[in-house]
């Protein structure tokens, strides 16, 4: 009975034995299942990161291919491009003038004029100083044609640029031309440098480089008429250079044939003017602009004529010449104010100049129209000149200004003759005070009104009311500081 419990407990061991053997492994299976599902999914996840990475390293390196093949194909069709616009250039450059488009910068100005005098304009002198033959003298009374300008200006390649201006007068009531400006300039010179050759104004000064439609008022100071004849204007040649600097500095020098006053006709060869200018110019803060110049002119005239007289038995005009050495300095300065830099709405613009003018040389006279009674003598000149001048505008389009000449004569050192056979050098300060509106709808038109008092004639005062427009049409350049 014992046995047969043994044997039960036996069979009943054996059988229980084998049972806990395969649930273990089945749970050592399925744990091992879960860890190599874990291990296949990182080394899945690493391995799509490698071919990600390696898939951007290739589109990167394909990248880098094309944009060097596509780089060398842009150099090389930029380098065919540059070829290509020298080429032309030059051919261009090379063309016969005939060949090519003249399309120039054209503008026409009109200037017309009003006017009441209480002298006879005709009869205009400046007392104490040698009569300069230019346009000093006001125009005749009532209507007439101011000096209207029509001017031509284009490249005529990349070197060099073209400039014509003529002046469109009237002379005794009769329509003529000048040829105000007529020159060629420099466009690629180095080193801020530019030459003009020809017909031009003279860059001495401040109000002689510009035009009289840019004037602010309707005639030139009384120093500019007595010592340039209204303004220096020769034939020659001009070397500017602007200083690569952060306040503007330029320099220059002219020569010329000087057949103008101050200088004189000449049979000669070579040069009979020489200038040399220089001006200076900055800021002062965002409101405020200023600048200031020093010129010399030096004139070497033969036989300079003017008039000054009449025969006592005829009546006619004596005439008398000048030869010698002429300097001239010139002191000027501008200071322009204009709220934020913003001159459309308010400005102001000072400007003064001073001149001084030394002549020594022999004084060729005549005291009788048949030169019977001609003599000469030593004759020396020290005289000067200024002017002052403001303009405001106190609201758009409107503007007021006023100015002051004065001129001093100065004592003429004649030698050995009487002061009294040439009454137009006899000592005296000429003087004027002007005042003028105008009104500037636009940029292109202007009409002003200007009152005066001139006191050139000696004992004689003349009240002069100018009534003035001037029309631009067309292009044209900016006007200077």
């Amino acid at each position: 009975m014992a046995f047969l419990r043994l044997a039960a407990l036996c069979v009943a061991l054996a059988a229980a034995f084998p049972a806990a053997a395969f649930a273990a492994s089945d749970a050592d299976l399925k744990q091992l299942r879960d860890q190599l599902r874990e291990l296949r999914d990182t080394y899945q996840q690493r391995i799509d990161a490698l071919e990600k990475r390696l898939a951007a390293a290739e589109a990167r390196s394909a990248s880098a291919s094309t944009a060097a093949v596509e780089a060398g194909t842009t150099a090389s069709e930029a380098i065919r491009s540059v070829a290509e616009v020298r080429a032309t250039a030059d051919s261009a450059a090379r063309r016969p003038a005939s060949a090519s488009t003249f399309n120039p910068a054209v503008s026409l100005i009109i200037d017309s004029k009003l006017t009441r005098f209480q002298r006879d304009p005709s009869a205009y002198r400046i007392d104490g100083f040698i009569p300069s033959g230019g346009e000093i003298g006001p125009p005749r009374k009532g209507f007439s044609l101011g000096e209207s300008e029509l001017a031509f200006s284009a490249n005529v390649d990349h070197l060099f640029r073209g400039n014509a201006r003529f002046a469109l007068a009237e002379d005794d009531g009769a329509g003529v031309v000048e040829v105000e400006e007529v020159n060629v300039e420099t466009l690629a010179l180095p080193s801020g440098l530019k030459m003009k050759a020809g017909r031009f104004l003279s860059g001495v000064g401040y109000l002689n480089q510009q035009h009289p439609h840019e004037w602010d008022f309707s005639d030139a100071p009384l120093a500019y008429k007595a010592f340039f004849g209204y303004r220096l204007q020769n034939d020659g040649v001009q070397l500017r250079w602007v200083a690569p600097t952060e306040l503007f500095l330029e320099l220059g020098a002219e020569a010329a044939n000087g057949g103008k006053f101050p200088g004189a006709e000449r049979n000669a060869n070579g040069a009979g003017l020489w200038t040399a200018f220089a001006h200076l110019g900055g800021d002062i803060g965002e409101s405020s602009a200023w600048q200031v110049g020093l010129s010399h002119v030096r004139a070497n005239p033969r036989a300079r004529g003017f008039e000054d007289g009449a025969d006592h038995a005829t009546g006619a005009a004596l005439q008398h010449s000048f030869s010698g050495s002429s300097q001239t300095w010139i002191a000027d300065f501008v200071y322009k104010w204009a709220p934020n830099g913003n001159s459309r709405e308010r400005y102001l613009k000072v400007q003064g100049e001073y001149l001084q003018r030394r002549e020594t040389g022999e004084l060729s006279y005549n005291l009788d129209a048949d030169g019977v009674a001609a003599a000469s003598s030593a004759a020396r000149f020290r005289q000067s000149g200024s002017y002052l001048q403001a303009v405001y505008q106190f609201m758009p389009h409107w503007r007021v200004g006023v100015r002051g000449d004065w001129l001093r004569s100065g004592t003429a050192d004649l030698g050995g003759l009487d002061p009294a056979g040439l009454p137009i050098l006899a000592g005296y300060n000429p003087t004027r005070q002007t005042a003028m509106v105008d009104w500037s709808p636009s940029e292109f038109s202007r009409l002003r009104l200007q009152l005066a008092r001139d006191k050139s004639r000696n004992g004689e005062a003349d009240n002069q009311v100018w009534l003035q427009y001037v029309m631009s049409l067309g292009a044209h350049g900016a006007h200077k500081f």
